[in-house]
């Protein structure tokens, strides 16, 4: 493809991980990078080496666990995240080139730790991952950066978090928002009015939700392909959850406690009976139990169904549109009455443009 006025312009940005000072901007070639609501992003790419000056310069920015990686599309922010690995390889004319691997800054909660036990009561669900990231960030060299933003969902828990348990951040907050009841997360980046690079909390009770209209996506037309399975080996209108024991009584045999949720109704609509089972290590309150359970029991109550679609992008599909509604019409021979339905973007992976190939994006949707 021959490049023109059009053609987006891609940059990556390499940045010192806690102060975010610029180390170097370098050529990628192969990149492609993703971003999700509900699980880390990732960013892989090749910094070609054609030289020594250059390769000393890669040498230098390409630090894993280290730096911060931005990538710009025309000037925006279209994904942040940090260098996890770093590996140059060579092939047989002597060729170098170095391959990297970068999760979102999401992905470094997954590399910290309580420094020490925290507890509340009547605390807004909220306020309760701020008290986690901000615990985080204040620990000496833990601070990445992460704005914690502000807003409520309105449900207030209880909650004691021990030390001793050394769990990791990322799975804290996941638990919490697992409960039933509970909310999305993830870090938003982009650049705000000042060209300051962000890296912001962003919470959604009970889901993350962006735009104000739908985007309408048609087939035949800009969505070049499209996936819609249906599955029900994830279904379940039984649920049984599984804690830890809460026997404090050492002469007595321990038993985990073990909660089930039915789903009455669907039984009675003529549903066979579906169970599925999870465990969940640390918990011992039996309320806490069942909200897990209740939860897990809304999520696959039905066939998952996660459409894919692969689109061109028009101007329309960026990742900060993780959230957004579309609307999906498609008109062929298994929808020959035509398929008008709504759903959210729960995750985006993108394909600049190339020689051969045009820019593309990969939707994860989920039904609106």
């Amino acid at each position: 493809m021959t490049p023109s006025v059009t053609t987006p312009v891609y940059r990556a940005l390499f940045c010192d991980l806690r102060t975010d000072r610029l180390l170097d901007v370098l050529p990628l070639t192969e990149t492609k990078f993703d971003d999700y609501i509900g699980k880390p992003g990732s960013l892989t790419a090749n910094v070609p080496l054609p030289g020594g000056a250059l390769a000393a310069r890669a040498r230098a920015a390409l630090q894993p666990g280290r730096t911060a990686v931005w990538l710009e599309r025309d000037g925006d922010i279209w994904w942040g995240g940090i260098l996890w690995t770093c590996t140059p390889v060579a092939d047989e004319q002597g060729r170098i080139q170095v391959q990297f691997q970068a999760g979102t800054f999401d992905s470094y909660l997954d590399h910290r730790i309580l420094s020490d036990s925290l507890a509340g009561t009547g605390t807004d669900q909220f306020d309760i991952v701020r008290d986690l990231i901000t615990h985080t960030q204040e620990q000496p060299g833990g601070d990445i950066g992460i704005s914690p933003g502000h807003g409520r969902s309105g449900v207030v828990r209880d909650y004691a978090y021990a030390y001793s348990a050394l769990a990791r951040i990322r799975e804290l907050i996941d638990k919490l928002g697992q409960l039933s009841d509970g909310f999305e997360w993830r870090i938003h980046c982009y650049r705000d009015s000042e060209g300051r690079r962000v890296k912001r909390l962003q919470l959604g009770h009970p889901k993350i939700r962006t735009g104000h209209s739908d985007i309408v996506l048609d087939h035949p037309g800009q969505v070049l392909t499209y996936s819609l399975p249906t599955d029900s080996t994830v279904q379940a209108n039984v649920w049984v959850a599984r804690g830890d024991s809460d026997n404090t009584d050492q002469s007595q045999e321990s038993q985990p406690l073990t909660v089930r949720e039915v789903s009455p109704g669907d039984l009675e609509a003529g549903w066979p009976r579906l169970e599925l089972t999870s465990d969940h290590s640390g918990v011992t309150d039996e309320a806490t139990l069942r909200s897990l359970a209740r939860a897990e029991l809304v999520r696959q109550n039905r066939p998952e169904v996660i459409p894919e679609l692969t689109v061109l992008l028009d101007g329309r599909i960026t990742p900060a549109l993780l959230g957004a509604r579309i609307r999906l019409r498609i008109h062929d021979l298994w929808h020959h009455e035509g398929l008008d339905a709504a759903y959210r973007i729960v995750g985006i992976a993108v394909t600049p443009p190339q020689r051969t190939k045009a820019e593309t994006a990969v939707l994860y949707l989920e039904g609106a």
